[in-house]
């Protein structure tokens, strides 16, 4: 009896947007697609859901309209990743991806407690290989903000990584002068 061979199905972004647009996937199912796999997404708690809102709002104040600060929407980086980034700054206006989800970002922002690993681990390489110049990882576990900076032109990994707690502050690589408290962007202990 012959074998069955067994096939790896990676999906590209074509393929995984045609998912949505026949109904297979729904655009409100919670998941993404990381390098040709399509990945179901942690449910939000309450902390995680707090970090996101205060980031989204710190990032607003401080970028005003020099570029577009999105809430968990699609991020396309090369043929077979569409990440859904809790919080991400792109360049431009909104009115720029009205046809296209973006193809860059000036910052990434992942909320991380249960996927803390695939965060720093997976999304962080996919983030450095798209040449993304600042990734941060809000560690709930740890209460701190990973900070990932200068993608390796090499490796996809970042050349510059660094923890930040409360009572420091953040500067934005693509904004000069703009800085947020790293208190501001963290839930409370309480």
């Amino acid at each position: 009896m012959a074998e069955a061979a067994l096939v790896e199905t990676r999906y590209t972004v074509e393929r995984y947007f045609e998912l949505v647009e026949k109904g297979v996937l729904h655009p409100d199912d919670r998941v993404e697609l990381l390098e040709g796999v399509i990945v179901a997404m942690s449910p939000q708690n309450p902390r995680h859901a707090s970090a996101t809102r205060r980031t989204y709002n710190a990032l607003r104040n401080v970028v005003g309209d020099r570029a577009v600060v999105s809430v968990q929407l699609p991020l396309v980086l090369g043929a077979f990743s569409a990440p859904e980034p809790d919080v991400a700054v792109v360049p431009g206006r909104a009115s720029d991806y009205d046809t296209a989800h973006p193809t860059h970002a000036l910052l990434v922002v992942e909320v991380a407690d249960s996927s803390l690993l695939q965060d720093r681990l997976t999304e962080a390489a996919i983030y450095a290989a798209a040449d993304i110049a600042e990734y941060w990882l809000i560690n709930l576990r740890d209460d701190c903000i990973e900070v990932f900076r200068k993608p390796a032109s090499t490796t996809p990994c970042y050349a510059e990584q660094r923890k930040l707690r409360r009572g420091e502050q953040v500067d934005l690589v693509e904004f000069p002068g703009a800085t947020l408290q790293v208190s501001d962007l963290l839930p409370s202990n309480s």
